[in-house]
């Protein structure tokens, strides 16, 4: 008898795929994944050239300059409101001292009405919140006596005044908070400025390094051709001035007043001097913003102390030097003269012939001699 076939259906069996597969199918779709990030992902920025940091930390620095006087301004205006409201509380302090004076005087009368029997009219003046209105009462001014009269009349002048002064005082308060607060805002621009300049100073190489101090170094050579050609124009200005001057007295030999202008150039002559002399005596001290002296000195506060040496009162900010005095060509420069840069008018020098002057550069510098032409020129003043 034939064997029967098994109808038992043979199940497949499930083809499970291995570790070993499944690690490298999930190795191959990272490194397709990653493979398609980056070759969508954004090129990251070209590392800057010295050049452009150079020019980079010379802005970021011209920054702090304009903020260091944004900082001078309002400090100025601070220590100016604060003056003020110093001076509202002495006079406040006086009137409540009048005021109270006022008020003993109101009650002494009314416990002499009160002796007498006679409290309720002044008791009800010396407590009541308008004395005025009250004694407006034509039965009560007339019981009164005239020395009544006038002690109720400067009580209510000086209640008044001090008012007054109280709501003056007030809004003096508040515009003193506004500069101590433009005060804290442009301390913090220029705290920013400085930190931006010195990380991306941080940031070179030895060698850029080197490269930037090489191009800082052609920089400063071409500031003093410059330089050299004004001091040699300066010579030859001289020069012909000295023998126009020598022709004219060989001409005419008798002495002459003049119309004033050489006296005019001489005192202000003996003015500069005064000013390269005290100038001069701060070369190598630090520049620190914000300073006046007599240690450290910001770029307007030593043009202010060197002018102050010639008994000269400039304002303290740049802004506000450059008005003072009379505007100059750069090739009528005369020593003492206050010479600009920049167009926002954020860095100033005390010009000292030759082309050169004396400043304050920039923070981590000291007070030193340089030429006008290392920084753009806005233009120049002669203070008096």
């Amino acid at each position: 008898m034939p064997v029967l076939a098994s109808h038992r259906r043979i199940r497949s069996r499930s083809a499970k795929p291995s570790p070993a597969v499944g690690f490298t199918t999930a190795a191959l779709a990272g490194v397709t994944l990653l493979s398609t990030q980056s070759a969508t992902a954004a090129p990251s920025d070209p590392k800057p050239s010295i050049e452009e940091v150079q020019k980079k930390v010379d802005d970021l620095y011209r920054q702090a300059g304009s903020a260091t006087q944004e900082y001078n301004k309002a400090k100025e205006a601070t220590a100016e409101k604060r003056r003020e409201v110093d001076s509202l509380f002495e006079e406040a302090t006086t009137r409540a001292e009048k005021l109270n004076e006022s008020r003993r005087a109101l009650g002494a009368y009314a416990a002499a009405q009160y002796r007498t029997g006679a409290v309720t009219p002044t008791a009800a003046l010396l407590f009541a919140d308008s004395p005025q209105a009250y004694f407006d009462q034509t039965q009560l001014m007339d019981r009164m006596t005239d020395q009544q009269r006038t002690a109720v009349s400067d009580y209510e002048t000086q209640r008044a005044a001090a008012a007054k002064q109280r709501a003056e005082a007030t809004e003096r308060l508040e515009s003193l908070t506004d500069s101590q607060q433009a005060l804290r805002i442009s301390k913090q621009t220029v705290q920013t400025k400085l930190a931006e300049a010195r990380a991306l100073l941080s940031k070179l190489t030895a060698e850029e390094k080197a490269r930037l101090a090489a191009i800082e170094r052609e920089k400063e050579a071409e500031a003093r051709r410059k330089a050299e050609a004004k001091a040699e124009a300066e010579a030859r200005a001289r020069a012909e001035a000295e023998a126009e001057r020598q022709r004219r007295e060989s001409e005419q030999p008798s002495p002459e007043t003049g119309t004033g202008t050489g006296a005019e150039d001489g005192s202000y002559a003996a003015q500069a001097d005064k000013v390269l002399a005290f100038a001069r005596a701060q070369i190598g001290k630090p520049y620190v913003w914000g300073a006046t002296g007599p240690s450290s000195y910001d770029c307007s506060g030593l043009t202010q102390a060197a002018w102050k040496a010639a008994d000269v009162d400039l304002p303290r900010t740049t802004w506000d030097q450059v008005e003072v005095g009379r505007r100059v060509a750069t090739a009528d420069l005369l020593p003492g003269d206050l010479v600009f840069f920049y167009d926002d008018i954020s860095h100033v020098g005390i010009y000292i012939g030759d082309g050169k002057m004396i400043h304050a550069p920039k923070p981590g510098t000291e007070v030193r001699e340089e030429s006008i032409y290392y920084m753009p020129i806005y233009g120049s003043v002669r203070p008096v």
